[in-house]
């Protein structure tokens, strides 16, 4: 991606501080000159500025991949769910999105605290053996539950304080309540994952600040939302598969009214920021309600595992699975990435009118 830094591109630390005095500090800044405003910036020959520009633009190219180094690349993080990690073929993809969307209260921060706890863990003890970058967006990120999450679940590993300190040191909180500082920090985030040795990357959640400050309702704002949420995707696209690590996202639920939901209603609950962004992520769990305690994961969408339902509950260790198998399940329409989503009601119906009046933007 051109908004990578020149070193990472293979430009000497000399020619980068000569750019940086010309406010050149990206694979894009130097893309967008002449090779004569090169020429100029550098203090080179014009053979030398256009074989720079030619070094530069070979390293931001997209490379050619055999799909049989994919396949010998393909590695998962587990999620410590065994009928989840069975279901998608080993646990979360690397290299990819994997996005968590359900209504509040379903449990999806407290999917991201437990990940994040074992994303700390060695590699010998099922987890990713690194750092963690944790964007939060809601300020919903509560350090006290992720150490209750950890001496819970894992209660002989975080016995003791030491390798508590040690996890949650692991852990680099970065709280950012706009788009624009939002998109501020992913643009910077490639150096960050390598300054912390991350190997896993969460933003939660991705609908927060974007619902907040696009009324879709006013001209333009629907396409500029479009352009924000296209170039965050790409970014994150990109951390993934350039740093080879599962990246997770949560999302909100938005209510379609008018339409011909499930079980007759005239509206139905679904995934926020509409079909172009169901497109973007790789992977799709939705949570969502079952009864007054117990919620359900449904894989609606993977290029790995069927559409599949699993019962889970929220505990003291985080999230907990009931029993090991999971159930069939059908979804509405074409696209099961945009399956109806039971929400908490009297558990008899799907919406309320809390619902019907306080989601509708998408």
């Amino acid at each position: 991606m051109a908004t990578i830094k020149l070193k990472r591109a293979g430009v000497s630390d000399e020619m980068c501080e000569q750019l940086k005095r010309h406010h050149i500090e990206t694979c894009k800044d130097l893309l967008s000159l002449t090779a004569v405003e090169v020429m100029t910036a550098a203090g080179l020959s014009f053979r030398r500025a256009s074989e720079l520009l030619r070094s530069v633009s070979g390293a931001v190219a997209p490379p050619v991949t055999a799909a049989l180094e994919l396949w010998r690349r393909h590695s998962c993080f587990p999620t410590s769910l065994p009928a989840l990690d069975r279901l998608l073929r080993g646990g979360l993809p690397r290299g990819s999105l994997t996005e968590v969307t359900g209504p509040s209260g379903c449990g999806k921060t407290q999917m991201c605290l437990m990940l994040s706890v074992l994303a700390t863990l060695p590699e010998s003890e099922g987890g990713l053996g690194g750092g963690v970058i944790y964007i939060d967006t809601e300020a919903a990120f509560s350090a006290e539950r992720l150490v209750e999450i950890a001496r819970s679940r894992f209660p002989d590993r975080f016995s003791c304080k030491e390798r508590v300190l040690q996890m949650a040191g692991r852990v680099h909180l970065f709280r950012e309540l706009t788009c624009r500082n939002v998109l501020n920090r992913l643009d910077r985030l490639e150096e960050d994952i390598i300054s912390t040795g991350a190997g896993l990357l969460i933003l939660d959640s991705v609908a927060s600040v974007v619902r907040k400050e696009f009324d879709t309702t006013l001209p333009g704002n629907l396409m500029r939302r479009s352009d924000m949420l296209s170039h965050e995707a790409s970014t994150l696209k990109y951390l993934a598969h350039q740093f080879n690590i599962p990246v997770v996202l949560t999302n909100q639920v938005t209510t379609h009214v008018g339409g011909q939901g499930p079980e007759g209603n005239t509206g139905y609950v679904t995934a926020a920021l509409g079909n172009t962004w169901s497109h973007s992520v790789n992977t799709r769990l939705i949570v969502q309600y079952a009864d007054s305690r117990r919620r359900q994961i449904l894989i609606a969408k993977s290029p790995v595992a069927p559409f599949a339902v699993l019962n889970y509950t929220i505990e003291k260790q985080g999230i907990c699975i009931d029993g090991e198998d999971a159930q069939e399940a059908s979804y509405e329409g074409t696209d099961p990435g945009l399956q109806p989503i039971r929400v908490q009601t009297e558990f008899n119906c799907n919406l309320t009118n809390m619902e019907l009046t306080g989601q509708t933007q998408q």
